[in-house]
């Protein structure tokens, strides 16, 4: 069986191979070598490692991709490069390399910036072929062709050199930040530092306000989320009275990812019935029945790596219920609320504080204060019903800037550039005995992504109907 190093014997990749074998692969091979344009958005990556330096003059500073991570024996999990690395490069989808290397070092005013990047598989005469047919990790054969390191060069706009040296380039006494647990050998080279945390959080920070080629990667995320839904509903009656019609609805908006994109952003949660009490159900196993809500939470992720995040609570039958109804439309007042609070200058917490006061209010009015009338007014208490936040930050990651200082984002002021989601919901348990029982299995999240702009906040998730009317008359023309 072939081993993680990349060495051959028998076992589940077929029988071993003779080194005498490398000289076949030693010649006839022609010239493929290309000048490929250069990637849309290098430029404004240039930009963002120039604020790096400028940030962190005479240190050397160290953002490594991330590697492959082993899914089963000698299979891997799908690459996605760590998106600090992503931000600073303006990499794209299945060109990312696995184990790369983002080195500034200080040279005089700034930093010489390198990308150790592992090349082609060798070949052709004089070369070491090994990798190119015994390498089933990142061998040409295994895992198709790389690019140049000149190749790489100009599509990115860095100098590039080979991930080989990257080790060499990494010693010397010289102030050293890492973005740690990403690369085994990076972190087992440069000893950790306070201040490594301090890089993180920056980097974070950095992602806070997007840039005009952010915000149009991120619309097209969004254009494709909406897509999946419509794909969803148009194939919900495919998934009715399956035994797991959920992994339908599933299968059927990661089509979609897959068609336009990277991939998804995040696991895709397809939530019937008293699963979608779950915030995070991923399991997706369950049936798909009339009569019940699907929740459906999903984001398209592009080739440039940035993601959608939208939410959708559907009647399956194609109509709401009145129980059902009462519940989204409290929902959707909530979102109304916080969406309207969306403008640069308000306080970040403002849109959330804004959507809690008519949930609670709501609640309250339909006698369900958790603890019972004579409790205070306690919008924390209520929790028992919404569990989270109202929304996050969104770009390359789905929740996007976690790293950042508290100042500059839950406690910050919104900005024009800054994208995020409003997203309240209501979750009753089906075991819940403080509600109603008519209440009990149901969830109903509604979730949409806004830019903020110099008037207000522009919705990036439009192309999706939010009024249950709306949403019903969507699902009466679209289901199939």
């Amino acid at each position: 069986m072939d081993q993680r190093d990349g060495s051959f014997s028998t076992g589940s990749r077929g029988t071993g191979i003779p080194d005498r074998v490398a000289e076949v692969f030693g010649h006839g091979w022609a010239v493929t070598d290309v000048i490929p344009q250069a990637l849309p958005g290098s430029g404004w990556a240039a930009k963002r490692r120039a604020a790096v330096s400028a940030r962190f003059p005479g240190e050397r500073i160290v953002v490594p991709s991330g590697g492959l991570k082993v899914r089963s024996n000698d299979f891997d999990y799908v690459s996605r490069p760590h998106s600090a690395y992503v931000h600073l490069t303006a990499e794209r989808g299945t060109r990312a390399v696995p184990d790369s290397v983002l080195v500034f070092e200080p040279s005089g005013n700034g930093h010489t910036i390198t990308l150790f990047i592992r090349p082609r598989s060798p070949r052709g005469p004089g070369a070491d072929t090994t990798e190119l047919y015994r390498d089933f990790r990142h061998g040409e054969f295994w895992v198709g062709r790389r690019q140049t390191l000149a190749e790489t060069a100009h599509t990115l706009g860095m100098d590039t050199d080979s991930r080989d040296r990257v080790q060499r380039a990494l010693r010397g006494r010289v102030p050293t930040r890492v973005v740690r647990g990403q690369d085994a050998l990076v972190d087992s080279t440069v000893p950790p530092s306070p201040a490594d945390g301090e890089l993180l959080a920056f980097l974070s920070e950095l992602r806070l306000l997007k840039d005009p080629w952010e915000i149009e990667q991120l619309d097209a995320a969004v254009r494709h989320t909406v897509a999946g839904f419509h794909d969803v509903v148009g194939e919900l009656s495919h998934a009715i009275g399956a035994e797991r019609g959920e992994r339908w609805i599933e299968g059927t908006f990661n089509r979609r990812a897959r068609l336009e994109g990277h991939g998804l952003g995040f696991e895709t949660i397809a939530a019937a019935g008293a699963h979608a009490c779950a915030l995070h159900w991923t399991r997706n196993d369950g049936p798909v029945r009339e009569g019940d809500l699907l929740l459906l939470d999903a984001g398209v992720e592009t080739n440039s790596f940035y993601t959608g995040d939208v939410t959708r609570t559907l009647p399956i039958s194609g109509r709401f219920s009145d129980a059902q109804r009462r519940v989204y439309d409290l929902v959707l007042a909530a979102q109304s609320a916080g969406i309207a609070a969306l403008c640069p200058g308000a306080p970040y917490r403002d849109f959330h504080d804004a959507a809690t006061r008519v949930l609670t209010e709501g609640l309250d009015a339909w006698g369900l204060r958790p603890g019972g009338s004579g409790m205070p007014h306690d919008a924390s208490l209520y929790r028992r019903y919404t569990v989270c936040g109202t929304g996050h930050m969104l770009g390359l990651d789905c929740h996007d800037c976690a790293s950042a200082r508290n100042e500059t984002y839950a406690a910050g002021t919104l900005e024009t550039g800054h994208v995020l989601t409003v997203e309240p919901g209501l979750y009753f348990q089906p075991d819940d005995l403080t509600v109603p029982k008519e209440l009990r299995g149901i969830g109903v999240r509604i979730e949409d992504d806004f830019v903020i702009t110099p008037d207000g906040a522009l919705c990036l998730s439009a192309g999706l109907p939010r009024d249950a009317d709306d949403v019903e008359a969507w699902m009466s023309a679209t289901r199939g």
